[in-house]
């Protein structure tokens, strides 16, 4: 199974026809999907111009939802590096008790779904590595809010769900993000509505706690 890296290089293969680049990048998807495969589809069509159903789409167009992709992938990859450097000098430390950054991380291992959208076509507008730097900071920042900490808003409802599925808690109204429990204060969690993540409110990383 090809991975990633061979899947962006056949999108940008000119020998190949567009149908056959778009399915390399659909592909990609699978590898790396910050809003869930559907989500981060429609948004990189959105930004890019390509219709979602566009089997012959304009190469160009193509490279560049590569290239927004490609550029979310490496910041995310970049943390990911360099939260298992703290967490091997945590480890060192004798910091052991997993705090509410690690559960988050474990949960987005891999790159898949880090910033689920509850819907298909309702994502955030800006480029993808700018909402994952929002996403970390918030995270990384141990301060939690009342406002959504990709776009501001101040409205959630509660989107529930089994089995630890990352499409489920506080859903922002304004630009669809699941947004996890720990990074918002009581008062937006009980606004959102009645649901099991208050427990996690305001739980500060071990590090930012210390």
């Amino acid at each position: 199974m090809a991975g990633f890296r061979a899947l962006a290089e056949q999108v940008r293969n000119p020998r190949l026809v567009a149908a056959q680049r778009r399915t390399a990048l659909r592909k990609c998807l699978e590898r790396f999907a910050p809003y869930g495969h559907r989500a981060t589809w429609h948004h990189l069509c959105t930004r890019s111009g390509i219709a979602t159903q566009d089997r012959d789409p304009d190469p160009e167009r193509l490279l560049a939802a590569l290239a927004e992709l490609e550029e979310a992938r490496a910041l995310w990859l970049a943390y990911e590096a360099e939260f298992a450097a703290r967490r091997r000098r945590e480890k060192h430390d004798g910091i052991r008790q997993p705090s509410a950054i690690d559960d988050w991380h474990r949960r987005t291992w891999g790159g898949c779904d880090i910033v689920p959208c509850a819907a298909p076509h309702l994502h955030p507008a800006a480029r993808l590595a700018v909402v994952l730097r929002s996403m970390i900071t918030a995270m990384e920042s141990g301060r939690p809010r009342r406002d959504c900490p990709v776009c501001g808003g101040d409205r959630f409802n509660r989107l529930t769900g089994t089995g630890g599925c990352p499409a489920a808690g506080p859903v922002c109204g304004d630009c669809g993000v699941v947004v996890p429990a720990t990074v918002l204060a009581r008062e937006a969690l009980t606004a959102a509505g009645p649901g099991g993540d208050e427990a996690g409110a305001g739980r500060l990383p071990a590090y930012a706690a210390a």
